[in-house]
């Protein structure tokens, strides 16, 4: 009998964490094996490894213990992969050398599987000096197109999808052009971005004060703070980027302020750590830990969570002997300091089973109570294992019980870390868990809402064909399976029903005990105004969160995953609550259509600077309904070393246009080809190829010609080029599977159909 509560738990399981030959064949025949492979694996650093192997077999089962991704695919393997999750890279020097030997080692990193946050805070301004050579700095930004290129290079290359974060200080001269960046949404798309935001300029903020813009001991520029401020909101209230961290917050509680400063974060935001710094994660899950839910005396078994808690500290533990590290650096860095980062899903789930809602006061303080709780058996059990193994080996207890999380820690914790030390310098964290939410059963994810309580899903079958099957929400099918069709209580809210301030109350309330950082989305209805907007992030500031990442349905990165009609009718949801697209796919023409005996077309001369000769483009179009559309498109040059790409490429696209439809998806897949030899400036902008250059002159045509909206944007009203149910906002399909189901979660835009996660 299958471990699995829904089809999708064990599809993601085959996909993502089964354990296979290199011809697909399963070695993992069922997840029981992959629990005990898992098992046996980190046990075997210990002196009874028998022993603990059951002991870890019995958290993982019934995924009590959720440990990350990486861990749960990549332990017992014997690959040469790393069990960490995600890295900040070492600090980048200001020189050009030392810029290419930091891009190597991200490219290292992210080859085994490792995410990667960067500041480029370190790298001299736009238009700054460069010693030596009669040049002017290109400045940061630059050198992020450098990274995102590179981050692609790996990606085709056949290794896991990357994931970067990049931060900027609010005082860099650059830091308006940082804030814009992803205003063009084909540019830096393998990143995160986030300001590292100062005490000082909120302070500034709040005072409507001015603000230097300063690198090396220079001032480039004052601005007024509020000015800046503003600048930031608007960016991530137009297109959800850049998010915002509280450097200063972050480094004055951590526990080891007194050997790092930390200056960016892994790339969804949980982990703020220093050069050369590693997260390691996993989660309690919650859902599983409550007695009689929905029941009056329903509770979370804490006896249960403190024994849960202490052996998957163990275990994480063990990950830091076991793991592989791309980099000498990393592996120095993790075993100095064994800081991991054990966190919770399922809370939203454990929070109904006791009848509570999701962002009231009381769920912020019953939310509280158990994050402490987990905190306390977390530091206890690092305290038992500092007596059998030690303490870590940058371990001082005066100057750390002296800073961090410590200040709020029970006296009895502290008086047992003064007297034996404590092996893992911070341990608490809480990270996306889309996907292993998923794999658990469809529990809630994180310390996030429920997104939805039910949702249609397309399942892509051997055949080809797909069909389709409801996901359910772990404590909703609870509910139905102990009260069948009985409506929902009112205390079953959605992330869509929630107000921002709700989200805000219940991550400043997670946020009191966990010493690293929180991944969270504070999700903002479409129509919520800006200075409504602004106030959640001074709501973060001033409730004592270390950052705010909110997502407002907005052009640029599309609309969320919508509710599917097989669930009873939420409280507050209207009759004609928008559902889940049925049938909503672009319309194409059955039969290419028939070329007519002239066509109207423009010609456009490309220059690469690489090239000796130009390349030609000529873009017909075709009239319908009154309106223009591509319809071929021509690519000729003298140089016959492009002979036979650019007629393959003719050939392709002009096939591709004659079937309608959108086809703006050739524009950004062009856009998105990079060169490993180099792209070339063209009048002021980096491109990273050829083919990306063939990809823009086709948009700039596109626009003219009134079928896109703008560059990087989406279609004009086009009778050929429309979903079928217009009303409902589409967003942007999945980059894994092509579903239009990609909804924000925990910072990170996340496929409800297959799992995929720009951060996962």
């Amino acid at each position: 009998m299958s471990r699995f509560a829904a089809p999708i738990a064990e599809q993601i399981w085959d996909m993502k964490y089964r354990f296979k030959k290199a011809d697909g064949t399963p070695i993992d025949l069922t997840v029981e094996d992959t629990w005990r492979r898992i098992a046996r694996d980190l046990a075997r650093t210990e002196e009874d490894p028998a022993l603990w192997e059951q002991k870890f077999y019995e958290a993982l089962e019934d995924f009590k213990y959720l440990p990350a991704g990486r861990i749960t695919a990549g332990a017992g393997t014997a690959r040469q992969v790393t069990l960490f999750n995600c890295f900040v890279m070492g600090t980048i020097p200001d020189s050009m050398a030392g810029i290419f030997d930091m891009l190597k080692e991200a490219a290292l990193t992210m080859q085994q599987g490792g995410g990667i946050g960067y500041d480029f805070s370190t790298i001299r301004p736009r238009g700054a000096d460069v010693h030596g050579v009669a040049a002017d700095a290109s400045g940061p930004l630059s050198f992020m197109d450098v990274w995102d290129a590179m981050c692609r290079t790996i990606m085709s290359a056949g290794s896991r999808r990357g994931a970067m974060m990049a931060t900027m200080r609010c005082d860099h001269p650059d830091i308006e052009q940082f804030i814009s960046a992803k205003s063009d949404p084909a540019r830096l798309r393998m990143f995160n971005m986030s300001v590292l935001v100062t005490d000082a300029f909120m302070e500034a903020v709040k005072a409507d004060g001015p603000w230097e813009l300063q690198f090396g001991g220079k001032i480039y520029h004052t601005v007024q703070a509020q000015d800046l401020w503003n600048r930031i909101m608007q960016a991530t209230y137009d297109y959800a980027e850049p998010g915002v961290i509280f450097i200063d917050r972050i480094n004055q509680s951590n526990n080891l302020s007194y050997v790092e400063t930390i200056a960016a974060t892994n790339p969804c935001g949980e982990q703020p750590l220093p050069p050369y710094g590693a997260c390691l994660l996993g989660s309690v899950n919650l859902a599983r830990l409550v007695t009689q839910p929905f029941e009056p005396g329903a509770h979370l078994d804490e006896a249960a969570l403190r024994e849960l808690v202490a052996t998957s500290v163990r275990m994480m533990d063990n990950v830091v002997d076991v793991s592989k590290f791309p980099l000498p650096e990393q592996a120095a860095e993790a075993q100095a300091k064994r800081r991991i980062g054990l966190g919770v899903t399922g809370l939203a789930d454990a929070l109904l089973m006791l009848g509570l809602r999701y962002g009231s006061d009381e769920a912020a303080r019953q939310t509280e109570d158990w994050l402490r709780a987990i905190a306390r058996a977390a530091y206890l059990a690092s305290v038992d294992l500092a007596k059998e193994k030690g303490a870590f080996p940058l371990f001082d207890a005066d100057k750390y019980l002296s800073s961090g999380t410590m200040q709020q820690m029970d006296e009895d914790v502290r008086d047992a870390i003064r007297e034996h030390g404590i092996r893992n310098a911070l341990l608490t964290s809480i990270a996306p868990t889309g996907t292993i939410s998923l794999y658990a059963g469809n529990v809630s994810s994180g310390i996030e809402p429920v997104f939805a309580y039910a949702y249609t899903r397309k399942v892509l079958q051997k055949d080809g064909s797909r069909t389709e099957e409801e996901v359910v929400d772990y404590a909703v099918q609870m509910w139905r399976d102990k009260h069948g069709d009985k409506a929902l209580p009112d205390y079953f809210v959605n992330a869509q029903t929630l107000t921002p301030s709700d989200h805000v109350r219940m991550q400043a309330a997670a946020q009191k005990w966990i010493d690293s950082s929180i991944s969270k989305t504070i999700n903002c209805p479409e129509d919520i105004s800006f200075d409504d907007f602004k106030d959640v992030y001074m709501q973060a500031w001033d409730q004592g969160c270390k950052g705010c990442t909110t997502y407002r349905p907005n052009d640029v990165t599309g609309s969320v995953l919508t509710v599917s009609e097989s669930v009873d009718k939420l409280p507050g949801e209207s009759a004609d609550a928008p559902h889940e697209f049925d049938g909503g796919d672009v319309i194409y023409m059955s039969e290419p259509l028939d070329r007519p005996q002239s066509l109207e077309g423009s010609t456009y001369k490309l220059k690469w600077p690489d090239s000796e000769h130009a390349i030609y483009l000529t873009i017909n179009d075709i009239i319908i309904g009154g309106r223009r559309r591509p319809f071929e498109v021509f690519i000729n040059s003298k140089n016959m070393e492009h002979y036979a790409w650019t007629l393959a490429l003719t050939r392709m696209i002009s096939a591709v246009f004659r079937r309608g439809g959108d086809v703006s998806f050739v524009v950004e897949e062009l856009k998105a080809v990079f060169d490993p030899r180099g792209g070339a400036w063209v009048k002021g902008k980096y491109i990273p190829s050829i083919l990306a250059a063939i990809g823009g002159v086709i948009e700039q045509h596109l626009i003219a010609i009134g079928f896109l909206d703008g560059e990087g944007m989406g279609l004009k009203s086009d009778p050929q080029a429309q979903v079928v149910n217009a009303d409902l906002p589409r967003g942007k399909p999945c980059p894994s599977c092509g579903q239009y189901e990609m909804r924000m979660v925990e910072g990170c835009m996340t496929c409800a159909s297959c799992g995929h996660s720009k951060c996962g």
